[in-house]
């Protein structure tokens, strides 16, 4: 999953508290990344003990404002760049990284785009090159599932770029047209249910 990085690129608009961040999450991932909020306030404390984030003030009306360190701004470029996290899928990496890239002001999500089709054209080509031949008859039990995952990671690669040619057209008829602007809502009055239930407390 790709929270921690989405979070980082967030940031990379400027400082902002941790209900804002966990709001922001979720609109630039289409919904895909709607965690629940003390997951939210969790990972940017994690962030700070990581270097990548600190304390950058408060709002006017005392929520505690977050902003990227030079290394954290590194890090989301790095991902914004085509670095996978360790561990993650790069199918839902590279959906997370194009819907982010499209929903901010300013970024080249062309750019971003292209770059990912040529890592799933790498990947279904290295794939192809890996498949063997289709099983003729009384093929090995061991060749035919062979066939069958190379035929699936194909297939997958395939669906990728399909729906990132897609993107790309939307970008090209409309440069821009995804982009939003940071909103600034306000968590409600008193803990979150899950730090009240917990007995512990979250940051904004």
């Amino acid at each position: 999953m790709a929270v921690r990085d989405a979070m980082l690129v967030i940031l990379s608009l400027g400082p902002a508290y941790g209900f804002q961040v966990h709001g922001e999450l979720a609109r630039r991932t289409g919904g895909r990344r709607a965690v629940n909020v003390g997951q939210s306030y969790a990972t940017i404390e994690r962030l700070a003990r990581q270097g990548l984030v600190e304390a950058a003030g408060t709002t006017d009306d005392g929520l505690p404002l977050h902003r990227l360190t030079d290394a954290g701004r590194r890090a989301a470029e790095r991902w914004l760049g085509g670095v996978d996290a360790v561990g993650a899928d790069p199918w839902d990496e590279t959906v997370d990284r194009v819907l982010l890239a499209r929903s901010l002001p300013g970024r080249d999500a062309a750019r971003v785009i292209a770059a990912e089709r040529a890592r799933w054209t790498e990947r279904l080509d290295a794939g192809g090159a890996r498949a063997p031949g289709p099983p003729a008859g009384g093929a090995s039990p061991e060749l035919q599932l062979a066939t069958a995952g190379a035929v699936a990671v194909a297939e997958r690669a395939r669906a990728a770029l399909r729906w990132l040619e897609t993107m790309a057209a939307a970008e090209d008829d409309a440069p821009g047209g995804a982009e939003l602007a940071p909103r600034s809502d306000r968590p409600r009055r008193g803990r979150p249910a899950a730090a009240r239930a917990a007995g512990g407390s979250q940051p904004a």
